[in-house]
């Protein structure tokens, strides 16, 4: 297998989609001790221990079906194009959520969602 230097720099980030936001902060609080670092009616996030760990309220809606695992990665074309030529299919292709934090969501064979993420 060849790589191109591209390689990930690991998952740092994963999003849980919540149908009740306080309900879902209250838990995700009490789990990583640690109050949200972010905290809007759109996403609440926390820091711990070099994660992200992100709440998204109606991720559901949002085409989210569990949890997602964001791979960092220094060049979110590229890695989507290496991983779309071994077999996966690009679910959502890269959007800047602010900040020039650029994420993008493909499907393995199997269907399983995965995210990549590149900050600027």
């Amino acid at each position: 297998m060849t790589t191109t230097g591209s390689s990930t720099q690991g998952i740092k980030t994963v999003l849980h989609p919540v149908t009740d936001l306080a309900a879902a902060k209250a838990v995700y609080t009490a789990l990583l001790g640690v109050a949200p670092q972010s905290d809007e009616p759109y996403y609440v996030g926390y820091e711990a221990e070099g994660q992200q760990i992100g709440l998204v309220p109606g991720g559901a809606e949002q085409g989210m079906t569990g949890p997602v695992a964001y791979w960092h990665v220094p060049d979110i074309e590229a890695k989507l194009a290496e991983v779309t030529a071994a077999g996966a299919k690009v679910k959502d292709s890269p959007r800047d959520v602010g900040g020039g934090r650029l994420v993008a969501t493909f499907t393995d064979p199997d269907g399983n969602v995965l995210g990549v993420l590149q900050d600027r």
